[in-house]
């Protein structure tokens, strides 16, 4: 997210130019970019309308590269989980485009024709994609497009409009001219946005295209975003205020059942986290880890999950620090697993104990250099007069072990394992009906035995 620092706005010569430059002496070709462009817009659009409640995609796309971009985000909708359609009425016979339905059709992405849309285009999609006109269109749109912009214009928020670079019907750098064209809610400018998007007064407005070389960026003065990570999309300026009270999700996952569920509760864990590392989750062994101390005060923050069997669930930390102390005076903690994109979390409970000396050091030293000495450098949850105290720290101790010379593990870190005794697996499900089912440790004929009991929602 960026929301300060200046922005750049292009006019149309200079898109134009950068186009030029960019598929001239740079070596990109016109599909590398729209390739590009479209993946931009698909995750745009996965930013903020998520699958789960606007699944439904219609792209309307021109016959130019602005329509070849909303061809490529269908195809990257379809992967992320989304069901798009597309209405393409003035196919475009160059080998690149008909590649590009080629491939759609290949995946089962339905084309529809305009005469085949309702008039009301919120009743069969939740997005629309606005791919119909660029940068370099000027002139009165004419059919079937003008009565599809007037379509889009008559949602009236009923359904969410993405437009692709200019809202169609806009003027590339005065916006909206006429009163005319399409409002939407999101706006996705390519490569930098144009000086239009000034004028842009939707929600979202995110700048895609990652793809723009320090040479270019120097020789047009632009200003713009980092992009996050490895994203292909960054917002710009400040995100839309929100009704907290109004924010929610209509969770739809499969029925967890309790003749389909795993007798050993470590066993269910296993199989729902293996199947969240398949699911591509960040950090899955990432836990919430909750603890007190002796006065009673809970505390909580996130942890690594570093190993788990029939024995316990194990981390590892500096045991002087608020989470050693709290353990170490009141040796009870929980955990909490969240897998967002499953509709998934497990809660863990259980007594807490340190695990032998011999298995943290068999750990400490498996780990990477720079993290056995920062697990020295640090005195976890002390009071640090400034960031430059640790750099120095780190640095000495980098120099001091720079022969390869074993690196020792302070005595004061550790692993802690806990042994479960209450399991609770939840499943999101429509409505707030959802799925809770709770393992808890019982006496059943003198043998302790884990029982399993659905709980209300």
């Amino acid at each position: 997210m960026n929301d300060s620092g200046p922005i750049s706005y292009l006019t149309q010569r200079e898109a134009a130019e950068i186009d030029e430059t960019l598929m001239g002496p740079l070596g990109f070709s016109v599909d590398q970019l729209m390739e590009l462009a479209g993946l931009s817009v698909a995750t745009s659009i996965t930013e903020v309308y998520k699958p789960g409640e606007y699944n439904r995609v219609l792209a309307i796309c021109g016959p130019g590269n602005n329509g070849g971009d909303g061809l490529v985000a269908a195809r990257h909708l379809h992967h992320f989980g989304y069901k798009p359609s597309i209405c393409y009425p003035k196919r475009t016979a160059k080998p690149l485009y008909a590649g590009l339905v080629t491939q759609l059709e290949s995946l089962s992405v339905p084309f529809v024709s305009v005469d085949d849309l309702p008039e009301d285009l919120s009743k069969d999609f939740d997005v629309i994609i606005d791919a119909v006109f660029g940068f370099s269109f000027h002139g009165a749109p004419r059919p079937p497009f003008d009565d599809l912009i007037r379509r889009l214009v008559s949602l009236q928020n009923r359904a969410a409009v993405v437009s692709v670079d200019i809202p169609s019907g806009w003027h590339v750098e005065e916006g909206d001219i006429e009163g005319g064209g399409v409002k939407p809610d999101m706006l996705v400018s390519l490569t930098a946005p144009k000086l239009c998007a000034k004028r842009f007064s939707g929600n979202h407005h995110f700048l895609g295209g990652r793809f723009i070389p320090p040479s270019v960026a120097e020789r047009f003065k632009l200003e713009l975003p980092s992009y996050p990570g490895t994203s292909m999309c960054v917002r710009i300026g400040k995100p839309p205020k929100v009704d907290i009270s109004a924010m929610r999700v209509n969770y739809v996952s499969p029925e967890l059942l309790e003749d389909q569920v795993e007798v050993d509760p470590i066993l269910q864990f296993r199989k729902w986290f293996d199947e969240a590392v398949a699911s591509g989750l960040r950090e899955t062994n990432a836990m919430a880890l909750s603890t007190t101390n002796k006065d009673r005060k809970p505390s909580s923050r996130m942890v690594l999950l570093k190993g788990f069997d029939e024995n316990g669930f194990v981390w590892f930390t500096n045991y002087e620090s608020k989470k050693g102390s709290d353990l170490t005076e009141n040796p009870c903690a929980a955990l909490l697993f969240y897998w967002e994109s499953l509709n998934r979390q497990v809660r863990i409970e259980g007594p807490v104990e340190r695990i032998s000396e011999a298995e943290s050091e068999s750990y400490y030293h498996s780990r990477p250099r720079g993290s056995r000495i920062g697990a020295i450098v640090s005195k976890q949850s002390s009071v640090v007069a400034g960031r430059h105290v640790l750099y120095d720290e780190y640095e000495e101790l980098t120099k001091k072990y720079s022969d390869g010379s074993v690196i020792p593990k302070p005595k004061n870190w550790g692993g802690f394992r806990l042994k479960p005794n209450l399991f609770e697996f939840w499943q999101g499900q429509p409505s707030r009906l959802h799925d809770r089912l709770q393992y808890s440790l019982q006496d059943v004929n003198g043998n302790r035995s884990w029982v399993i009991h659905r709980l209300a929602p």
